[in-house]
Formats: C-alpha cells, sequence, structure tokens
C-alpha cells in the first residue's frame, strides 16, 4: 500500500465528479484498482485519473455501464482480448456517430427556422416600420 496519490477528494475535484460517482465507479468494477493508503483510504493517480475520464466521456456518449464494465473487465484481464475491446468502443463509435448525425439534422431544423424569423422580423422592420422589440417578437411568434 502507499500514501501518494489523490485522496477520494481530490480525485473528485480533478474529475468533477462526485466522491460518491467514484465509489459507485469503483463498487460496480468499472476502476481498474484503485491502491489504497496504509489508513485504507483511497489513492488515485493520473492513470486512474486519466480511466476516469475515459469512462466519464463513455457515459456522456451514451455508453451503458454494463458494457463500459465489460470493456473494464477486458482491461483488467490484460493481453489477449483486444479484439473484444475493439469491438466493444467500435460499436459504441457507430451508435455515437447515428447520434450526432441525427442531432445535426435536429439543428438544421432549428437553423432553417431561425432563418425564417430572422427574415420575417427585417421584412418587419422595413425603413418605414419601427417595431419595438415587444411587438418583433410578437410578429415572429404569428408565422
Amino acid at each position: 500500500m502507499t500514501n501518494h496519490g489523490l485522496t477520494i477528494a481530490d480525485a473528485a475535484a480533478r474529475t468533477g465528479l462526485t466522491v460518491h460517482t467514484l465509489r459507485y465507479y469503483e463498487r460496480d468494477g468499472l476502476l481498474l484498482g484503485v491502491s489504497r493508503a496504509e489508513s485504507g483510504h483511497r489513492r488515485y493517480t493520473e492513470h486512474d485519473l486519466d480511466w476516469i475520464d475515459l469512462i466519464s466521456k463513455l457515459r456522456a456518449t451514451g455508453m451503458p455501464i454494463r458494457e463500459i464494465r465489460r470493456y473494464a473487465e477486458a482491461v483488467r484481464n490484460g493481453a489477449g482480448n483486444e479484439r473484444e475491446r475493439l469491438e466493444l468502443l467500435a460499436a459504441h463509435r457507430e451508435r455515437v456517430r447515428r447520434n450526432l448525425a441525427e442531432a445535426m439534422e435536429h439543428l438544421a431544423a432549428i437553423d432553417r427556422k431561425i432563418d425564417y424569423h430572422t427574415g420575417a422580423i427585417a421584412t418587419c422592420e422595413g425603413p418605414d416600420t419601427a417595431l419595438s422589440e415587444p411587438r418583433r417578437a410578437a410578429a415572429a411568434d404569428r408565422r
């Protein structure tokens, strides 16, 4: 055991996660094995923080906990299962790409509406028409 490394509070501050989340990740098998000080307190290394960052990115992109756990188990088991790891990450990448494409379609629809309303407001605000902000908003909402 070692006294070196970050406390769980320091690791939480560095990662932006809560202490509760870090404990949950460890309990659920997502972390690779956080070392302990002689006192029994967790001590996080830079490697642990990098791993937590990866877990956070996988979660933020929608990877289910069970798949992250499978990936972590494969990493813990060492060499010989690289294909399994690759397949997990590649399948997740495809889901993320599909989600991004769908989000881009939604963004394009929003952009079209903004363009429409911008044009409508510009038409209402011709050189002879001075609409107040509330009247411009009401005119745009009617369209």
